[in-house]
């Protein structure tokens, strides 16, 4: 395997990791690299990536709506006001990874978002997209960076502002996922297009 773009049942050609399962292929064409907009869009992705940390992202897309019966549909204001009854909830929920650093970050997360205005952070996390004419189209899976400059930036900034479980890995986890990089590879027929 070179760790280019193979072809899926039906002949496209596509990234490797989007084949090996009907869940992983869908969230590949459909969702993974397009532009993901709104503080509640975006927290829900952080969240997600956050909670991912050590784990496959399969457990995560196969309990995603768990997550968000959980999390009311990662509502920043309403997360913000989760109480301790709800902690203990959270911590006994099979729907989710019940981790409770991780949990805990969710929360205090939404705690810091809530006092941000309308739109902040979405405009913080897209004012770290890098210029896509600036940035190699990766062949194989191994020009596919784990951390970029930009990642590093972007989760220090949201550190230094309160946020919690934000890694430079994680980080650019999500710049990927939210489409602020276009990392489907080169012959890849999700590449450069849009939700």
């Amino acid at each position: 395997m070179s760790g280019g773009a193979e072809a899926a049942a039906d002949g496209g050609l596509r990234c490797p990791w989007g084949l090996s399962t009907e869940d992983y292929l869908t969230y590949h064409d459909t969702e993974w690299g397009r532009p993901v907009h709104g503080d509640d869009a975006l927290f829900e992705r952080l969240c997600l990536e956050a909670f991912q940390s050590g784990l496959s992202w399969l457990t995560i897309l196969r309990r995603r709506e768990g997550f968000r019966g959980a999390f009311a549909r990662f509502s920043i204001p309403a997360v913000a006001k989760f109480t301790d009854a709800d902690r203990e909830r959270l911590l006994a929920d099979a729907g989710i990874i019940r981790n409770r650093a991780k949990i805990d970050a969710t929360l205090a997360n939404a705690r810091v978002l809530a006092d941000w205005h309308s739109g902040e952070l979405d405009e913080l996390i897209w004012s770290y997209a890098p210029d896509p004419a600036t940035r190699p189209v990766p062949r194989t899976l191994g020009d596919v960076p784990a951390v970029t400059a930009e990642s590093t930036a972007l989760s220090k900034d949201l550190k230094k502002r309160g946020l919690r479980f934000i890694g430079p890995t994680t980080a650019y986890a999500l710049m990927q996922a939210c489409g602020l990089v276009d990392d489907h590879l080169a012959d890849c027929v999700a590449r450069g297009t849009e939700a």
